[in-house]
This record gives structure tokens, C-alpha cells and sequence, in this order.
């Protein structure tokens, strides 16, 4: 059987888009997946996402996320902005105007600007351990044993669990070593995305992310929204802060607790196929 897909990215973030909208409820195999994201004998990304009619009836659509293993997600802060960008083309949505989306992990309401950008209110991040889920009591940051080394980091859901560790230089050795290690301990018993962050400033942070199911990508929004929040709890960032990724950068805005995280940032069309 045929499919047609659209491939797009996020600041180099990238995704195969599937219209699913007469095919409500279709479960995906995992083994396929995987095999389709294989960047030598498959398409190549990141996630593999949905766009399918509402379960919710305050939202328009219904979008499922999918990692490069095959496992689910719930939520995608480049892909949703992706989704936005494809229903807008496809005339399902305009342009400034505030639209409800559902993903797997909640309602989002994103607008779609000028020049390729999208904002996104990714709702208020969540500390509470269990929410995550961490296996830990709250705390503001946390300590684990990895390698025979102690780490601490900040933890934070957004949608998706984050662990979030402050480093002078991200692109020191132990970052490789680390990242898959701390999104695989059992601290997080169902995994963890690892954002590695580096304070350039009050307003300004260079991020690279692990990501549990897709290893490291070249830009994580969810990850980009967890270490904006991270660093505004502890002190050691502004309102409204530039996340510099590998594959280019994101601009995250947070008033606190009681407000919603704003992300603002690009998405981009590839290529159309069929597969």
C-alpha cells in the first residue's frame, strides 16, 4: 500500500508528516518505523508524526508522535510547529490566528506568523516529580551516580520528561558519554530527554539534547522549553531567553509559575514523497 508523506524540520530537527485525517485511530508498527527512519535504507528522521481529526472537541486536529525506534512520544515542540506550518499550506488554518492542536500529551494553541515562523504556548511547565516521572522527592535540582561520576540536574515535563544538566562547555567529551546514560537511568522510569546547557547569559543558552528513542538530534524544542524553565526556577535566567541549538535557534519566553511557556521559532518543508 502507498503512502504519501511530507518531510520537514525544525531547525534541523527533522520529520516524515502523515495525513491520517480519514484514517482516524491507525496504530503504527513500531519495527517499521524504525526501518523508515534509517537515514541509509529509509527516509531519515527524527519522529514520524500524525496529523488525524480530534479526540478532543475544542481542538481542530489530533497530532501523534512517534521516535525514530518506533516508540511514542508525547509531545514535540519543532514537530508541532511543523504541524502548524502543513495546516497552514494546506488551508485548514490562517495566519494570526491563535489555533487549538491535540497532542498525545494535551492541548497546545499555536499561531502561525510571517516567513516560516510559529509560536507555540506549550503550557506551564510541570516540577512535580511524579509528573515527570522522576524517582525522587521534589527537589530543585538532583544528583545521580553515572559512570562512577556524580550529576546534578534540574528535571521538568513539558509535555515529555526532561532532565536538564548545566555544563561550562557543551561540547566537552563527557557530554557524548553522558546523555545516554542519564535518559536511560532509572530515575526516570520511562526515560528522559537530557539537555546539556550552557549559560552564555541571563538572556542566551547553547543547548544540545538526548533524546530518549531518536539519540542525539540537532534540535529539541521540548528541550529547549525544559532549559529555558530549568534555569528561569534557578535563578539563572531572564523572562525571555535564545536557545542556540546545533541546528539553529529558538526563542523561549516564561513569566513563571502560573503562566504558560511561549516558544517561538521555524519550520521548514523538505520534500514531498510517497513510500
Amino acid at each position: 500500500m502507498t503512502s504519501r508523506f511530507t518531510k520537514m524540520h525544525g531547525i534541523g530537527n527533522d520529520f516524515v508528516i502523515v495525513d491520517w485525517r480519514e484514517d482516524a485511530g491507525r496504530v503504527p508498527n513500531a519495527a517499521r518505523i524504525a526501518a523508515l527512519a534509517d537515514r541509509h535504507t529509509g527516509i531519515g528522521f527524527d519522529q514520524l508524526i500524525s496529523i488525524e481529526p480530534p479526540r478532543d472537541p475544542s481542538c481542530a486536529f489530533y497530532y501523534g508522535i512517534w521516535n525514530a525506534d518506533g516508540t511514542p512520544s508525547g509531545q514535540c515542540g519543532n514537530g508541532v510547529r511543523c504541524v502548524a506550518a502543513w495546516l497552514f499550506r494546506d488551508g485548514v488554518i490562517g495566519r494570526d490566528t491563535g489555533v487549538r492542536l491535540e497532542s498525545p500529551s494535551g492541548p497546545v494553541t499555536v499561531r502561525v506568523l510571517d516567513e516560516g515562523r510559529v509560536v507555540v504556548d506549550m503550557g506551564e511547565p510541570d516540577f512535580v516529580p511524579s509528573s515527570i516521572p522522576l524517582d525522587r522527592p521534589a527537589h530543585a535540582t538532583y544528583t545521580v551516580e553515572l559512570d562512577g561520576e556524580d550529576v546534578s540536574f534540574g528535571a521538568v515535563s513539558m509535555g515529555n520528561p526532561h532532565a536538564v544538566v548545566f555544563v561550562d562547555d557543551v561540547s566537552d567529551p563527557r557530554v557524548d558519554r553522558l546523555g545516554p546514560l542519564l535518559t536511560a537511568h532509572p530515575v526516570f522510569p520511562q526515560g528522559a530527554n537530557v539537555g546539556f546547557a550552557q549559560r552564555l547569559g541571563p538572556d542566551r543558552i547553547r543547548l544540545r539534547v538526548h533524546e530518549r528513542g531518536s539519540g542525539w538530534t540537532q534540535a529539541c524544542g521540548t528541550g529547549a522549553c525544559a532549559a529555558a524553565a530549568v534555569a528561569h526556577a534557578l535563578g539563572l535566567a531572564g523572562t525571555v531567553v535564545g536557545i542556540d541549538l546545533p541546528g539553529g535557534s529558538l526563542t523561549i519566553e516564561w513569566q513563571g509559575p502560573g503562566h504558560t511557556l511561549w516558544m517561538t521559532g521555524p519550520a521548514a518543508f523538505v520534500f514531498e514523497g510517497e513510500v
